[in-house]
């Protein structure tokens, strides 16, 4: 035997981010950003498990049992009764809606939250698609009928927590379902929500993507597809889209009343920056549950990059666990999405390789104890502070912490040092300082 134990190397898992230190402390300030902005709207914090029932997951329908990871012990024996009943959420909006209809009696409607958690979906990994990424959403959930006007906060709130971040203009394109189903009843499709999930694929496949799917796959007549089409293709930056779909000459309530919604959020928004906001007949969101305002938005420094932001009305989503009529709207912040791309992109100004404002030397003449007494009052003041461990020569503790980026280096008064003093590490001044009064 040659005694030697055999080592695994470790690798990075596919669609998995791990970040460095100083990668994951700016990650840490992005979140605390997203935070406060969101509880300066009023939205309080809730959080759900990582798992739900897959009965729960299912409930949402579409195709969303194709992406979920089931969940079972390694050692589980045969039969066992938790097997295969358990699986890791893939959205926020599920455990939501659940949350929501069990925690029913106990909540103040109309009901404000927001949750920051990861997610995860069994999708192959590529660029701005992960198997493991963090989610920021915010809805608003209330009794019978939720008010309009939260259709015009969520995207402003929106554009307000990603402009805190600094990752450049954010454009959200904004529409409504109703204008879309109107439109195809109007036009006299029999499976309009088959319709809407070819539509929604645009940005994919292209016009000639989708009229080759409507016309094959739901045999729609050319003509009529090529006109849902022409819908997909109207885009404004006011309220002019409405005059160009009733322009089609089709007369349905529901479009009409798509329109109408859809206007006044518009006018709701009308005093952001022009170009921010753009009513997008191309907008339509897969998903069956969303009734009405839908919202996508892009980073427009990429344009071809992947959604960043997504969300929108939905009338019957929590009556999928509950009798109780409770209408939402809301959106999901794409966190990882974004964040990684931005790392890609060298976007993000790294520092520090860990949080220490000042690190307390320990020099000879220093007892461990006066070191402890000198961090702690530190601490005290709020001060994030390490100690040195060990009585290394001062050029090797100055080494350390100019590679981990800490600011200060603190001095403690000793037998041969009466007075504490403090290293500014950029500019490399040393003066005297009290300990009491000091601040970095």
């Amino acid at each position: 035997m040659s005694g030697k134990q055999d080592i695994y190397k470790p690798r990075p898992v596919s669609g998995f981010l791990e970040w460095l230190p100083e990668v994951r402390l700016v990650e840490q300030r992005w979140l605390d950003n997203i935070r406060e902005a969101f509880e300066a709207y009023g939205f309080a914090s809730i959080e759900t498990p990582s798992v739900e029932e897959i009965e729960v997951l299912a409930a949402k329908g579409g195709d969303a049992d194709k992406e979920i990871y089931g969940l079972r012990r390694l050692a589980a024996e045969p039969g066992e009764e938790d097997g295969g009943r358990l699986a890791l959420h893939y959205d926020l909006t599920v455990p939501l809606a659940r949350y929501v209809a069990q925690h029913f009696g106990d909540l103040v409607f109309p009901f404000k939250r927001y949750q920051i958690q990861r997610c995860w979906r069994g999708e192959r990994p590529q660029e701005g698609r992960l198997r493991e990424f963090m989610q920021c959403d915010i809805d608003v959930i209330d009794m019978d009928e939720v008010s309009l006007h939260f259709d015009a906060e969520i995207p402003e709130m929106t554009l307000d927590v990603l402009s805190r971040l600094d990752i450049g203009p954010v454009r959200l394109h904004i529409n409504n379902r109703k204008i879309l189903q109107g439109f195809y009843q109007g036009l006299g499709i029999e499976d309009v929500v088959g319709a809407i999930r070819i539509a929604d694929k645009m940005d994919k496949i292209g016009e000639d993507g989708v009229l080759e799917g409507l016309v094959g796959e739901l045999d729609i007549p050319p003509v009529v597809a090529r006109k849902c089409v022409e819908l997909a293709s109207i885009k404004s930056d006011n309220t002019g889209f409405a005059e160009q779909v009733r322009a089609f000459g089709i007369d349905n309530d529901l479009l009409e009343a798509g329109l109408e919604e859809l206007t006044f959020v518009m006018l709701e928004l009308a005093h952001l920056e022009k170009g921010t906001v753009l009513a997008d007949m191309s907008i339509a969101r897969g998903f069956d549950y969303y009734t009405g305002t839908v919202y996508e938005g892009k980073l427009a420094d990429y344009p071809d990059f992947p959604t960043v932001c997504a969300g929108g009305r939905y009338d019957n989503l929590v009556g999928s666990y509950s009798r109780q009529k409770l209408p939402g709207v809301g959106i999901s912040i794409g966190f990882s999405r974004i964040f990684s791309k931005l790392v890609k992109e060298g976007r993000i100004e790294l520092g520090a390789k860990c949080p220490t404002a000042v690190m307390v030397a320990c020099l000879p003449g220093s007892s461990r104890t006066d070191l402890a007494v000198t961090s702690r009052k530190l601490r005290e003041r709020g001060i994030k502070v390490e100690m040195y461990h060990e009585a290394k020569s001062v050029k090797a503790q100055m080494k350390y912490a100019s590679r981990k980026g800490i600011p200060y280096v603190w001095f403690p008064a000793n037998s041969e040092q009466p007075e504490h003093e403090v290293k500014n590490m950029d500019t490399g001044e040393q003066a005297v300082a009290d300990i009491e009064t000091w601040m970095p």
